[in-house]
């Protein structure tokens, strides 16, 4: 229980009617002006994939997947998706989507290690999206680009939120700022990563973080990021590699940084074969997904996740992610939760 915030004087804003109504009135918004400022069409995604394809999602590839035997295919096994980062690049290429446009999914997704806490829960879902673009955009100031459109249309969700329920009261700033993982280091050397998260959101609000999966000049990562989706080793004219990060903002109901979403430009077959070097998984080579990579029969992507309860949670001003989706919790947590005001569904 030690990682549990109990915010002193909290109290919810919102009945649980009222919530459960804010939750499909931001989900309805949210996902519509993100379709129409990344000219995305929504598609139909799975919830689950076959195993060794190289489909689901590695995270920080320590995670295990929650995985069962399908009777009919001879007992062959499938596994519960983390993520659909990679699955929607295939995705790309079967629909044959032009570039400039794009797909986006209701990604519901079971992460069986998760480590329990106000914003982390066994249940994920995501807008998981996904564009085409050229080579000429494979750059940090078209990845900026579409960050600055992705906050916009989080702002607008807040504007709308608070002006249908005046009790909730904006704080999300007007711009999000830029810093690459290594300068953050820098600027914060004797902290953690976390720390650092914290330190640089409650300066300025809301913050990109990119360049997040290669090892930094103290030998470490700023975090972990499986080599095979976003592009995180390509050498910038600074010497900085990264064309990826994290959308996080300064969340005054638990006094912390709290990340919205992940995204980044995908790997082209340059940077997954130097990145399965470095990460020492060049056995993934042989896999499907790989495969077609690197034989030249998938789009160039950019593309990332966006929390669907953490937007909602952000957005109503809630404590913890229980008060948003329904998921199971230790029943010393769901005690705590209820003596500080924050009642788990």
């Amino acid at each position: 229980m030690s990682k549990l915030i109990k915010p002193e004087g909290y109290n919810a804003l919102l009945g649980t009617c009222q919530t459960e109504q804010g939750i499909k009135l931001i989900k309805d918004f949210f996902q519509q002006n993100l379709s129409t400022e990344l000219r995305l069409r929504r598609v139909t995604a799975p919830l689950f994939v076959l195993k060794g394809l190289g489909i689901n999602d590695d995270l920080n590839g320590v995670e295990r997947p929650v995985t069962f035997p399908i009777k009919d295919l001879g007992d062959a096994k499938a596994e519960v998706v983390h993520s659909l980062a990679k699955w929607k690049r295939l995705t790309l290429a079967e629909y044959e989507v032009a570039p400039g446009y794009g797909i986006y999914t209701d990604m519901n997704a079971i992460r069986a290690d998760e480590e329990l806490d106000n914003l982390h829960s066994l249940y994920v879902d995501q807008w998981d999206w996904e564009a085409v673009i050229t080579p000429a955009q494979r750059t940090l100031e078209f990845l900026k680009d579409v960050v600055r459109r992705i906050y916009a249309s989080i702002r607008r969700t807040e504007y709308l939120t608070c002006e249908t329920y005046p009790q909730i009261k904006p704080f999300l700033p007007e711009d999000i700022h830029f810093i690459h993982s290594e300068d953050l280091l820098q600027m914060y050397p004797d902290k953690t990563p976390k720390e650092r998260e914290d330190a640089i959101c409650k300066e300025y609000g809301a913050v990109f973080v990119t360049g997040i999966g290669g090892k930094l000049s103290d030998g470490k990562k700023h975090d972990g990021r499986a080599p095979d989706y976003d592009d995180w080793s390509t050498l910038a004219e600074n010497g900085k590699a990264g064309l990826n990060g994290d959308i996080l903002i300064w969340y005054p109901v638990l006094g912390r940084s709290f990340e919205l979403s992940s995204m980044g430009i995908r790997v082209d077959r340059d940077s997954l074969l130097r990145q399965l070097a470095i990460e020492d998984k060049e056995d993934r080579k042989e896999l499907f997904f790989h495969k077609r990579l690197l034989d030249g029969k998938l789009p160039l992507s950019i593309g990332g996740g966006i929390g669907q309860s953490r937007l909602c949670m952000v957005m109503l001003h809630k404590a913890h992610i229980g008060e948003i989706q329904a998921s199971i919790w230790p029943d010393d947590m769901r005690e705590e939760c209820e003596k500080a005001g924050m009642p788990l569904i």
